[in-house]
C-alpha cells in the first residue's frame, strides 16, 4: 500500500482524536474521579467542570472515527469521501473557532482544509 496525501491528513485526524482524548483524561483528571468515585451514573451534570470534560473527551471518538473512515477512504481512492469527511471537519471547526476563537480547533480546521484539496484533486 502507497501512503498518500490523503493517508497522511487522514492519520493527523485520527491522532487529534487520540490526543483529545487523552489530554482530556489528564486535564480533567479531579473531575473524572470524582465522577467515578460517586458512581459514575448521573454524575458529570454535576459541576460546570464535569459537563466540560465529558463533552471534551467525548469530541475524541468522533475524530477518531473520522480519521478511520478517512483513511479507509484513502486507501480506496475515494477522493469525494475524503472531501466530505473535510467539509464536516472545516465547519465544526469553523464554528468552533468563532465561538472560542483561542482554541485547538485551529489544527482541524487546517486538516479538513487538506482533505476537502486533496477531495477537490489539488493535492495529489
Amino acid at each position: 500500500m502507497t501512503i498518500s496525501s490523503g493517508h497522511i491528513a487522514a492519520a493527523t485526524l485520527f491522532v487529534l482524536g487520540i490526543l483529545h482524548i487523552l489530554f482530556g483524561v489528564a486535564k480533567f483528571r479531579q473531575a473524572l474521579g470524582a465522577a467515578w468515585g460517586e458512581g459514575l451514573v448521573n454524575r458529570f451534570g454535576a459541576t460546570d467542570e464535569r459537563r466540560l470534560a465529558f463533552w471534551f473527551i467525548a469530541f475524541g471518538p468522533p475524530l477518531v472515527l473520522c480519521g478511520h473512515l478517512a483513511w479507509r477512504a484513502a486507501g480506496a481512492a475515494d477522493a469525494a469521501s475524503l472531501g466530505l469527511v473535510g467539509i464536516y471537519g472545516f465547519a465544526t471547526g469553523a464554528v468552533g473557532i468563532v465561538a472560542f476563537p483561542r482554541s485547538p480547533l485551529w489544527g482541524l480546521v487546517a486538516v479538513s482544509a487538506a482533505l476537502i484539496a486533496i477531495g477537490e484533486g489539488w493535492i495529489a
